[in-house]
């Protein structure tokens, strides 16, 4: 990789994007992935594979910070968290292989349209209804099916695991500090296999210069994820996600399919 190619009057942007993502991410335990990728994919018309690997790149080092943040405020369920963490990471490693062994063309409308879907549900669970703090059942396939939705999508390891372990009951604070910790295992996973399989050869300037943005902002913010868990209204939060990604991966579904 060539760090001459980078331009920080053209990182600006992203900088303002992984800020913006991660403090949402921090706070919502989800949203980071799936933000960055439509935004990579839609956009800037990357290829889903590269896209991923460049999302995961970053979220190897915002999400040790965020980990180490949440541990910090006690946000995490330890036990919870070692029942995530294989599954997690074996779902990672499946998907990343499985996404990057297919053609770009075919896979972009279907990566595209799961995060459609799950900006429909983030928005879904912004309209949600109350629930009673339980001890969640369904923990390992849970993580398997995250793990391997977030490196084939760019992102749904939040989104996913985090949403299905509210459902059961889980309480929010420990459920977000929680799968915010597990995600750095698996997405150092994630990204060792995206650069086995791709190498670097598609990180050219207009590549590096969204993902070093990204990567400047979303550590940046970090630090602060746990402390807005606390004071900012998550559902308000997950509403406004849940707007953003929703428009932006279905208009990103009708360029690849009109393309």
């Amino acid at each position: 990789m060539d760090l001459s190619l980078l331009d920080f009057s053209t990182m600006l942007p992203f900088i303002a994007v992984g800020f913006a993502a991660q403090l949402v991410d921090g706070a919502l335990g989800m949203a980071f992935g799936v933000i960055s990728s439509t935004l990579l994919v839609s956009v800037l018309g990357v290829p889903p594979a590269t896209a991923s690997a460049g999302t995961h790149i970053v979220e190897t080092f915002t999400t040790g910070v965020s980990g180490i943040s949440h541990a910090l405020h006690r946000n995490i369920n330890w036990r919870l968290f070692g029942r995530l963490l294989v599954p997690g990471v074996i779902g990672g490693a499946l998907g990343a292989y499985v996404l990057t062994s297919l053609d770009a063309g075919i896979t972009r409308p279907f990566v595209m349209a799961y995060l459609t879907l799950i900006g429909l549900y983030l928005l879904y669970r912004g309209f949600g209804f109350p629930l009673k703090p339980k001890e969640p059942h369904i923990v390992e396939p849970l993580g398997l099916a995250g793990g391997f939705l977030d490196a084939a999508g760019g992102g749904g390891w939040g989104p996913v695991v985090t949403s299905n372990l509210l459902i059961q009951g889980s309480p929010p604070r420990t459920t977000i500090g929680t799968v915010s910790a597990t995600e750095f295992f698996l997405t150092m996973t994630i990204s060792a296999s995206f650069l086995w399989h791709l190498g670097t050869d598609g990180f050219d300037a207009e590549f590096m210069n969204p993902v070093a943005g990204l990567l400047i902002g979303g550590v940046v913010a970090a630090p602060f994820g746990a402390l807005v868990a606390k004071r900012v209204p998550a559902r308000k939060l997950m509403i406004l996600v849940g707007i953003i990604l929703t428009a932006t991966s279905a208009y990103g579904v009708y360029s690849a399919l009109t393309a």
